[in-house]
């Protein structure tokens, strides 16, 4: 194992010694099982990079200036 030094608020200090102590687990445990938890739910930046290029064009209008022409389209989709 690594040791690590993480400096928290005292509110998040006094809520993860609470939390260990209910579940009568270290407070090292718990910090490593939160660890987890989040690198679980995080998705790979292979993944996120994927999911960006997938949506590249998603919208297409085939107009061809809308780079140009952006507050012309926005008005007149907003006043028809």
């Amino acid at each position: 194992m690594v040791r690590t030094i993480v400096q928290l608020t005292e509110s998040q200090s006094q809520a993860l010694r609470r939390q260990s102590q209910d579940q009568g687990v270290s407070l090292a445990e718990l910090v490593r099982r939160s660890v987890d938890l989040f690198l679980r739910q995080e998705p790979a930046m292979d993944e996120v990079r994927r999911r960006a290029i997938s949506a590249v064009g998603y919208a297409r209008s085939g107009d061809t200036d809308v780079s140009i022409r952006h507050d012309d389209y926005l008005a007149e989709a907003h006043n028809p």
